[in-house]
């Protein structure tokens, strides 16, 4: 099976790096290529799963269980589409319903993996892990700030600079209105 290059790469940060942040930014950009009006798509169920993790990870459990929570209630319907992804849809919810029920406890985070069926999706994913350094299916680095605080320090220059140029963009059409 082949599977796209931004899904392998979602899947090393997620298994690998364990930075969830980079996972929603590269499912996000390849979601907006490919699909980006359906907004119950599996791939944004994915995000939702990275960006819960995210957030469980720096102690916000209740807006972790939320996102989880539209993540399950997405990807229920997209069974299909998870085997085509090489993951076992039944072992992913029930993993996610462990990880949902974590979250409302307020139990400490844990590293997950995803239920990946397809062995040679695995050896692809850890052949690029051992390529970018990272070890599949290590645990979260919980002492490493840059992973676990990284919307607060990474650099934003390319997004304010775009939200300027469309405000602008606005303007200008909105002066030359009659």
């Amino acid at each position: 099976m082949k599977y796209a290059e931004d899904y392998l790469s979602f899947l090393v940060h997620f298994h690998g790096s364990r930075d969830y942040f980079e996972c929603h930014e590269i499912l996000e950009e390849y979601w907006k290529e490919i699909a980006p009006k359906e907004r119950d798509s599996h791939w944004v169920g994915l995000i939702q799963i990275a960006v819960a993790l995210y957030h469980e990870r720096r102690g916000n459990k209740k807006g972790a269980a939320r996102t989880l929570a539209k993540a399950v209630a997405n990807l229920q319907a997209k069974k299909p589409e998870l085997l085509k992804l090489g993951l076992d849809p039944e072992m992913l919810m029930n993993i996610l319903g462990e990880v949902h029920q974590r979250m409302l406890t307020e139990s400490p985070y844990e590293s997950i993996n995803l239920p990946i069926a397809d062995q040679r999706l695995i050896e692809k994913c850890r052949f690029i892990c051992l390529k970018e350094g990272y070890i599949w299916c290590s645990k979260s680095d919980m002492g490493n700030a840059a992973l676990i605080d990284k919307h607060l320090i990474r650099d934003r220059s390319d997004v304010i600079s775009e939200r300027a140029r469309q405000l602008s963009l606005r303007q200008t059409r909105m002066e030359d209105r009659p």
